[in-house]
């Protein structure tokens, strides 16, 4: 496994997304990945391929899995929230999830 860092829209150009949104976002997330960790939001700015400017809200999500899964978490990402472009990036791959002893691994 592996610990990566995707930036999801909490807003854009178009709309703020509601609470439900971001939540279906978060239980497929958890279908395959079992788990996420959700950051304080912040402000972000990129300049699209044809020289547009995007200033958009996102919200810094952890997640556990493999790159494979990531790979299907983003693509989703891109089209939930219909965006022109999402990025995720690994955090590390030396990744260690200690479980107390008798809960099932």
């Amino acid at each position: 496994m592996e610990l990566w860092e995707i930036l999801v829209p909490a807003s854009n150009h178009k709309e703020k997304f509601s609470y439900e949104h971001h939540k279906e976002w978060d239980n497929f997330v958890k279908k395959i990945a079992m788990g996420l960790t959700i950051m304080k939001s912040s402000k972000g700015e990129w300049v699209s391929p044809v020289g547009k400017l995007y200033k958009d809200r996102m919200i810094p999500v952890r997640i556990q899995c493999s790159r494979k899964q990531f790979e299907d978490i983003i693509k989703f990402t891109v089209k939930h929230y219909d965006q022109e472009a999402v990025l995720g990036y690994k955090v590390s791959d030396d990744v260690i999830m200690e479980f107390k002893e008798g809960d099932e691994k």
